[in-house]
């Protein structure tokens, strides 16, 4: 039996759109509850460190270097530098811990 791609499609396009919709149509009104207002504020960004934190560490053949890269932009960035800045810096430090792993 062949599975039919168009029905995987409109499956995951129905999913998706109930997920969007149902909270537009079941939430009317102002939400007032302050831990759930600041659940809702941190979701974006829970969201994107969750999804790139896995991809840093594997991003290199060398955990290490990705640990070093990763330790470089946590400094940087808590310092409050620019985020140019911290990739730049964090894309030297990956790349010179790969160089130094190479000669060792």
């Amino acid at each position: 039996m062949k599975p039919n791609v168009y029905i995987y499609i409109a499956v995951m396009a129905a999913v998706t759109y109930l997920i969007r919709l149902l909270p537009l149509t079941l939430i009317r009104r102002e939400i007032k509850n302050k831990f759930v207002r600041s659940f809702l504020y941190y979701v974006p960004y829970v969201t994107l460190s969750v999804m790139t934190f896995p991809a840093i560490l594997t991003a290199t053949s060398n955990r290490l270097a990705s640990a070093a890269g990763f330790a470089a932009a946590l400094i940087l960035a808590w310092r409050r530098r620019s985020l140019i800045t911290v990739a730049m810096f964090s894309s030297a430090v990956v790349f010179i811990a790969e160089l130094a792993a190479e000669f060792i």
